[in-house]
């Protein structure tokens, strides 16, 4: 059951979704998002692509998902030391292609800017490795219903971990 806008401020704001496993499949969709939302969370646990060519990226929607027109970069860093980035218009780009069995977690925040603007600010970390730094924009065509984890090339396969979102 989905709470009305008034009911999430009344309960302190946020609604929180079910944590899913990422251990199979292209990618894990988040659906149902109520309109009035405006900021998700989308929190990452130990999460790895199993064929280690794929970004990981996270896509918005507004009935379907939508795949074209983001303005994302991410960049990574081990120490002092900037190692490398990418820039994405498929989706939200969170990393640039990960190694296979590489484990991220993290969070990246997407915040309602207005006019179905959403603005984009994560970070995540390599397990051991460095973290990445990551933000963007994107307009959809009407309001958020729906957010979805996949890789970039749309093809690399989820081994470990789970994500989840909050929305408020």
């Amino acid at each position: 059951m989905a709470l009305t806008q008034v009911q999430r401020e009344l309960l302190g704001g946020f609604t929180s979704g079910s944590a899913l496993a990422t251990t199979s499949g292209t990618s894990v969709d988040f659906t149902g998002i109520p309109s009035g939302v405006k900021r998700v969370t989308v929190m990452f646990s130990g999460v790895s692509g199993a064929a280690g060519t794929g970004a990981l990226m996270v896509q918005l929607g507004a009935g379907s998902v939508d795949t074209a027109s983001y303005v994302t970069s991410a960049i990574y860093a081990a120490g002092t030391n900037t190692v490398g980035g990418n820039t994405f218009t498929n989706g939200f780009g969170l990393t640039t292609p990960l190694a296979a069995a590489t484990l991220v977690s993290g969070s990246v925040t997407f915040t309602l800017l207005g006019s179905n603007t959403w603005v984009a600010a994560g970070v995540l970390t390599l397990h051991g490795l460095g973290c990445y730094s990551c933000s963007g924009t994107k307009t959809l065509s009407s309001t958020l219903d729906r957010v979805r984890i996949t890789f970039h090339n749309g093809t690399d396969t989820f081994d470990a971990g789970s994500v989840n979102i909050f929305y408020e």
